[in-house]
């Protein structure tokens, strides 16, 4: 049985303590979305500071050179919307 996993906009969701992987492995290119600080309102625990990293994903590369694009945003809403922007762009 395939395992299925949340999606947004057409691409999975796998998160992992304060990492969130957006895209498929599979792909070029994946969104790594690290959770930099949180704050509680109303009891839940809400992402204010997110580094967006657009990453390749073959690993015969040299690291330094996995790194395609970064930006920092204050909303883990705004941070989909640029990782999903960058990842249709790369199809």
């Amino acid at each position: 049985m395939a395992e299925e996993f949340l999606t947004y906009k057409g691409f999975p969701l796998v998160r992992n303590g304060n990492t969130i992987y957006y895209g498929n492995m599979s792909d070029e290119f994946v969104a790594n979305l690290n959770i930099r600080s949180t704050h509680n309102e109303n009891g839940l625990e809400i992402a204010d500071k997110i580094q967006v990293i657009l990453m390749r994903t073959d690993p015969n590369i040299d690291p330094q050179d996995m790194v395609v694009k970064t930006s920092d945003r204050e909303s883990l809403y705004d941070a989909l919307d640029v990782a999903s922007i960058w990842l249709a762009r790369t199809e």
